[in-house]
């Protein structure tokens, strides 16, 4: 693993050892997986599950690590080096949880995702200056990575080989629906825990309802559990990303 600086972040990068033996030659260079940690996670909270993805031979995985630390907005000495792309009123969001009012979590625009968004572009602008078209990559994330993920996947105008969503929501509602339809046809891996207590299942299931609506090609794994990334969602990731690959 190497970390480095592409843009304003920092950049864990994992290669997947290339197969030689069975490369293609196609002259497509390979694929890109960039993976957003979620809020409170250190920035290299993902990067153990590299040899987990079961990323094809030859491609780069990278980990950005989220510019904030969250004991920028609250002074707990806990934190330690937890990230976060922008801050997240937990109590609020957990009143709104406890009081059914759901509706109103969709349609927010956090404070500080614009902020996220332009430090995503300026990393994936470096990267493309290093010479990885983003037609070979895949952006997504975890939680609040893959909240990030999905808006400026619906917002910006580079086009994408694929969109995870691991344990995301809908946010943004009343503007990401709109841009939803020009991304038809789009691959889109999707989980979620059916009990999770943070993010609720509920939500994620519209939000798929909403993306295969505008024609988008989700790809859906639900699983038994809570706030994380199941092995059975990793067993269906695989599957996923080398089909990706394989067409």
């Amino acid at each position: 693993m190497n970390t480095e600086k592409l843009g304003p972040l920092r950049v864990h990068r994992v290669v997947v050892q290339p197969d030689e033996a069975n490369h293609k030659g196609d002259g497509e260079p390979p694929l890109t997986v960039i993976l957003l940690h979620g809020f409170g996670a250190p920035g290299d909270d993902l990067v153990g599950l590299a040899a987990s993805l079961g990323a094809p031979p030859g491609t780069t995985l990278l980990f950005p690590e989220a510019p904030k630390r969250v004991s920028d907005f609250v002074l707990l000495p806990f934190m330690g080096n937890a990230r976060a792309w922008w801050m997240i009123d937990i109590r609020s969001f957990e009143r709104a949880i406890a009081g059914n009012l759901l509706s109103d979590l969709v349609r927010e625009v956090p404070e500080g995702l614009d902020s996220a968004r332009d430090d995503l572009s300026k990393m994936i602008d470096a990267l493309e200056r290093q010479g990885t078209p983003s037609s070979r990559i895949v952006l997504g994330g975890f939680s609040q990575g893959s909240m990030l993920a999905t808006d400026f996947v619906l917002r910006d105008a580079r086009s994408f080989r694929g969109l995870v969503i691991f344990s995301g929501t809908l946010i943004a509602e009343d503007e990401w629906r709109p841009r939803m339809q020009a991304r038809a046809g789009l691959a889109v891996f999707q989980s979620h825990g059916n009990a999770d207590p943070i993010l609720p299942y509920g939500v994620a299931t519209t939000l798929r309802r909403e993306l295969e609506g505008a024609g988008l090609n989700v790809t859906f794994s639900p699983f038994a559990g809570g706030h994380t990334i199941a092995p059975s969602v990793l067993h269906d990731f695989r599957v996923w990303l080398r089909a990706l690959v394989a067409c």
